[in-house]
């Protein structure tokens, strides 16, 4: 099994959600998040002054999945979340060693 963490653009995120039910990913985690990267913060303009806010504020998709599911997953992300401009986000892949559902105490793949 595979964690697949993404941080997208917030403006990408319905388009991914739907693509990603298409190809059967029913169940995910998402919050916000605020990153630093190339692609410089949010300019806010207060009574006519510009601050420059510093932080990209970006969403994080978590998606636990079957190893047969993992290059489907990041390939549809890819493909919806992409606009060509810095920014765009990260997909980072990790091993996960166990899961397991709260309600039934079931394991790894039952739990899925």
């Amino acid at each position: 099994m595979k964690k697949i963490e993404a941080i997208i653009r917030f403006s990408k995120f319905e388009d991914i959600k739907e693509a990603l039910e298409l190809i059967g990913v029913n169940f995910f985690t998402y919050m916000e998040v605020n990153g630093h990267g190339k692609q410089k913060g949010d300019s806010v303009t207060y009574r006519g002054v510009v601050y420059d806010s510093g932080d990209i504020p970006r969403l994080l998709i978590e998606i636990v999945a079957r190893d047969i599911k993992v290059d489907e997953i990041i390939e549809t992300i890819i493909k919806t979340g992409q606009t060509g401009n810095i920014g765009d986000g990260k997909i980072i892949v990790s091993s996960i060693d166990t899961f397991v559902r709260i309600r039934t105490g079931e394991r790894d793949d039952k739990a899925l």
